[in-house]
């Protein structure tokens, strides 16, 4: 199986031309009614589910220029965190990443401001950030450095945020994967030309610390993540042979591998109840276009996993999986970075049974 390169073909300022999509891009709000949020023309738009399961109209939550490049995180609050790309101006061919926070369901997101970059208020694009939020609702945001690295942004208790910290790093994956443990703190997992990375915070609002480098053939872009039953965080990867793998730091010393990869592109994964049980789904493009499921009991990785193809073959799908406030899985898709697609659980199915996907409007 090929390797996935280390970057997409990128536009004029060195991001991604396609679409760039991390974390809580479909989120549920905590009366249970789902948002997506989408980079488009420059700014991202939402759609917002309606009480009666219909969805709304995109409506614009501005954003001054954006790069197709969007990472999302939710809290325990219910609060979404946003974080872009945009072009500074008067020098087009640097960027700054910028955040918004949208506080409930439907309602406007605070105006974007910008959080400068790690090497300063402007640099050119250097990966997509990933941000995540604490056990108090304070927002990460890690990104990729001038070096290879990975340096974080964090929001203080009294509002706006700490100086850049560098974490120290180099030759990182692109796309990292921020999380937060059951502890309420929160960890970055990223890979290296030799292996795994992960950033791990001991104390709450304390500068994540740099783990030795686990080896391993990581494939980069194709980092997943999802915190369990246990309060432990999983990492999940294709590696260099095509092989689905799972690790858990907390838990085993050693990735496992769950299952052989079908396509060479991103994992998306999330936890919802299968037949009542706590199960991790993780879901790819298979190599003919269709979007794949394979589910396994949570934390349980020696059960290995199987895949099932689900839906029609398609172009490029960037895929988001959650679960709704009944714990069944709720699975996003945009396809060729144009339209949205959407389906749920089957109720009172047996197994992990989707229902038809459906356009979002």
């Amino acid at each position: 199986m090929a390797n996935r390169s280390e970057a997409p073909t990128a536009h004029p300022h060195g991001a991604p031309a396609a679409p760039q999509l991390r974390g809580s891009w479909l989120a549920r709000g905590k009366e249970g009614r789902f948002s997506v949020y989408l980079p488009r023309n420059g700014e991202v738009v939402r759609w917002t589910e309606g009480v009666d399961g219909r969805w709304s109209e995109p409506v614009s939550l501005g954003g001054g220029g954006l790069t197709p490049s969007l990472s999302a995180g939710q809290g325990r609050d219910g609060y979404v965190h946003l974080v872009g790309l945009r072009p500074v101006a008067g020098k087009p061919d640097h960027v700054e990443l910028v955040h918004t926070t949208q506080y409930q369901t439907a309602r406007p997101a605070l105006e974007w401001r910008s959080i400068t970059h790690p090497n300063g208020a402007s640099y050119h694009w250097t990966g997509t950030p990933s941000v995540t939020v604490d056990g108090i609702g304070r927002a990460y945001v890690f990104s990729r450095n001038g070096g290879g690295g990975i340096s974080v942004r964090a929001q203080k208790d009294a509002g706006g945020w700490h100086p850049w910290w560098d974490l120290v790093g180099s030759k990182t994956d692109p796309s990292p994967v921020a999380l937060t443990n059951g502890s309420g703190f929160v960890e970055l997992y990223t890979s290296h030309a030799t292996g795994l990375l992960r950033y791990v915070q001991r104390e709450s609002g304390a500068k994540p610390i740099r783990e030795e480098i686990l080896p391993a053939a990581v494939t980069m872009g194709t980092l997943a993540g999802v915190t369990g039953p246990s309060g432990h965080c999983t990492l999940f990867y294709v590696d260099h042979d095509g092989r689905v793998c799972a690790w858990s730091p907390e838990r085993s010393l050693k990735p496992t591998y769950l299952t052989d990869a079908l396509g060479t592109g991103p994992l998306t994964a999330t936890r919802c109840l299968v037949d009542g049980f706590d199960c991790t789904v993780l879901a790819q493009q298979d190599e003919d276009g269709r979007l794949a499921l394979a589910a396994y009991p949570s934390e349980q990785e020696d059960a290995g996993a199987r895949w099932s193809e689900t839906g029609e073959r398609h172009g490029a799908l960037v895929t988001a999986l959650t679960r709704a406030a009944d714990e069944s899985l709720v699975a996003l898709a945009l396809v060729d970075g144009t339209s949205l697609i959407t389906t749920r659980q089957r109720p009172s199915a047996d197994g992990l049974a989707l229902e038809g996907w459906r356009p979002l409007r």
